[in-house]
């Protein structure tokens, strides 16, 4: 019988295993759920999945909404004949350990822009039909992100503030000569779009008839260089210029002691409420076809978040404003139906995001390495855990469970320690029994913690500008050995699928 308790793991496409230097939508990623099912897991957590920009992070990029083109498989490009064998000669030797996305996004382009060369030669009218209905269902979004993409390459990558004024600014006569001059541009990247989409829908529906759902990512905010921002600047705190005056971020905090300026410009709350939150109804529309549940980031910005000038280098001066609260989710319910969504309620918690968590009913996150700190009163310690609640190990913004043990103080071990009785197991695998024997609906643990990893294989460093969502996991490692324990643990404490013998 299936149990209201789950349990599943945390790992982004782009950590997948492959010869192209990054993860892709591949053969490794069907070996991934079938790992997922022998394991008993029920749950894929993912990160945002569309196109990165600056810094190479899921959480700044080119568009909410369209999906990321690094990703595409070339392996099943190859099947479809619009990659070749002669296109792979002299491709680099990348490696397997870290993504040098400095290398794969050139060497990936390349070859996608020599696929969409063959497809225009060689579609059958079936796959044009197929197509163009895809732009027709889309259109609501892929046009803009499309005319967007095509006038950055044109600009060499430069941020749309610094296109020609007429191009950033959207005048109609200026967009209207882009369309016509840049129009084999504009459908290519529709294609990358299209291919993208298409991989992906089959690699879900795979998982969920494995009986596995996919937990995908909203990020409150979108990143400043998106067509997002460029094709709705009312919708943000822009000057005439389109540049912004106000940004986001948190103060300091766990993560730094300057805290994070993020950089995102902030919304225009009242702009959007006049239009029902039409913009957030349509995005949420679009990512519940891509994934089945949504974590919805930084939700004690919907309460209150840290507006910080423009001007202003680090997140320290800041000051709390007024989010949209319960009014949003209203909207959304009222657009939409019922939701699927996890609250991401990790920061500085106040009363009104306490009360705005009450009120919309969502399930909120427990990280197990926030829960040493001697108080019994903390809310991560597991016997504080709401049933209504997601428990992690960690997240994909902090350190191993093994790396987060070493830089521990010394009085946080001895928490550790008394609390766990010190089992003598690795701190990984203790980790996950806590969190797995949590009373939490709902248990997430990063892949890297299953594989007993140490600080090398980090995501991610809240606050550093480079070096981030490099990791990439060796195949080998998941063996019948940890599918099997991994199994044992989940069926253990009330996961995954539970055998019943009848009586005799």
């Amino acid at each position: 019988m299936k149990t209201e308790r789950k349990s599943g793991i945390l790992l982004h496409p782009t950590s997948l295993p492959g010869q192209f230097g990054i993860g892709e939508l591949g053969s490794a990623a069907y070996r991934f759920i079938d790992f997922l099912e022998k394991s008993e897991q029920q749950l894929w957590q993912i990160c945002p999945l569309g196109p990165t920009g600056f810094g190479d992070s899921p959480y700044q990029c080119f568009s909410a909404v369209a999906g990321n083109p690094y990703l595409i498989s070339i392996e099943r490009l190859k099947k479809e004949a619009l990659i070749k064998d002669e296109d792979l000669i002299g491709a680099p030797n990348f490696s397997p350990e870290k993504i040098d996305y400095g290398r794969v996004i050139p060497f990936k382009l390349n070859l996608l822009k020599k696929a969409y060369e063959r497809w225009q030669i060689a579609a059958s009218e079936e796959e044009k039909n197929n197509f163009n209905k895809f732009i027709k269902e889309n259109k609501d979004w892929l046009y803009d992100f499309s005319l967007f993409m095509a006038i950055k390459d044109e600009q060499n990558g430069a941020s749309w503030n610094k296109w020609p004024q007429d191009l950033a600014l959207r005048k109609k006569n200026a967009l209207s000569e882009a369309e016509e001059r840049l129009a084999d541009c504009i459908q290519k990247h529709a294609f990358y779009q299209y291919v993208f989409f298409k991989q992906w829908n089959l690699l879900k529906n795979y998982a969920n008839q494995k009986g596995i759902s996919i937990i995908g990512d909203i990020p409150i905010f979108v990143a400043y260089d998106s067509c997002d921002v460029w094709a709705n600047r009312k919708d943000f705190y822009l000057d005439k210029n389109g540049i912004p005056t106000v940004v986001a971020g948190v103060p300091p905090d766990y993560f730094s002691a300057t805290g994070q300026r993020w950089g995102n410009p902030l919304y225009r709350w009242s702009e959007m409420k006049k239009k029902e939150y039409s913009w957030w109804s349509a995005r949420f529309k679009n990512i519940l076809k891509l994934v089945d549940i949504v974590r919805l980031d930084h939700f004690r910005g919907f309460a209150a978040y840290w507006e910080i000038s423009a001007e202003e280098e680090t997140a320290i001066n800041g000051k709390w404003v007024k989010g949209p609260g319960m009014d949003l989710f209203r909207a959304l319910k009222k657009n939409l139906g019922k939701l699927p969504i996890i609250a991401e309620d990790l920061g500085v918690i106040t009363p009104d995001v306490e009360k705005l968590l009450e009120e919309s009913g969502f399930p909120g996150m427990r990280v197990l390495q926030f829960a040493f700190d001697g108080k019994p009163d903390n809310i991560y310690l597991p016997y504080n855990h709401p049933t209504n609640s997601i428990v992690y190990t960690a997240t994909h913004d902090n350190d191993t469970c093994e790396g987060w043990f070493k830089s521990i103080t010394e009085e946080e071990r001895q928490c550790y320690r008394r609390y766990t009785a010190y089992i003598n197991c690795s701190v990984h695998w203790q980790m996950m029994r806590l969190a797995m024997s949590s009373v939490s609906n709902t248990c997430i643990v990063p892949l890297q913690d299953v594989m007993g990893l140490d600080s090398e294989a980090r995501m991610n460093f809240p606050g550093r500008a480079g070096g981030n969502w490099c990791w990439r996991f060796n195949e080998q490692r998941l063996d019948e050995g940890l599918s099997k324990a991994l199994a044992d643990i989940t069926k253990t404490y009330g996961r995954g699928t539970i055998v019943i013998s009848e009586k005799v």
